[in-house]
């Protein structure tokens, strides 16, 4: 089992570098193996879009996801998949809801390409902090390009424990210049945890 955390980890860390890094300031190694399994679950939904580009092959693997969330909400055998068997584990130890799981799945039968950035941020702050959930995330694009979203997103983020806040982090590289070396980024995600900002 520890050698299919690490797969998962790597996993993250080649196609997810940015939240992979935000995950680096999760002091305790059990809820960061937790949160990089939910990084990988989204991995394993974004590559759909890219490994198919026939609507009928797309709805299948959504399909078999969304089958395997509800086998593991439903108490059934997991599959045999190291994604599936992590989350599972993920899921029951940390009573998390399903519709948060649902909400990333569901606007991909639309558009495979579709990014759920705020479902998948409250799911990590729930792995970090129990129940306690944002109630509306700076999602990829908005820090971006609005300084209002921006400074909405703080006001909401105000409340979220430290301990909650590497869930949330690496949004703040959205608003690092393209091609921004690895320095400049790890920089700029130490000083957004630091002030508990993005």
């Amino acid at each position: 089992m520890a050698a299919d955390l690490e797969d998962l980890d790597d996993l993250v860390r080649r196609h997810d570098p940015d939240r992979w890094l935000a995950s680096r300031f999760i002091g305790e190694p059990q809820a960061r193996a937790d949160v990089i399994a939910l990084y990988a679950f989204d991995h394993e939904l974004s590559k759909i879009a890219q490994v198919t580009t026939e609507p009928m092959m797309a709805e299948i693997r959504l399909t078999w996801w969304s089958e395997a969330i509800a086998e593991i909400f439903e108490g059934r055998p997991v599959r045999r998949h190291p994604v599936a068997l992590a989350l599972s584990d993920v899921i029951t130890g940390h009573r998390l809801p399903r519709e948060l799981f649902e909400a990333m799945i569901e606007p991909r039968f639309d558009d495979p390409a579709a990014r759920q950035a705020g479902p998948l941020m409250r799911l990590a702050v729930y792995v970090l902090c129990g129940e306690w959930a944002v109630i509306a995330c700076a999602a990829e694009g908005w820090v971006e390009h609005d300084p209002e979203q921006l400074k909405e997103a703080n006001e909401n983020l105000r409340g979220l424990p430290a301990k909650g806040f590497p869930g949330v982090a690496y949004a703040t590289l959205a608003r690092a210049r393209r091609g921004a070396p690895d320095l400049e980024r790890r920089l700029r995600l130490t000083w957004a945890v630091l002030r508990g900002k993005l």
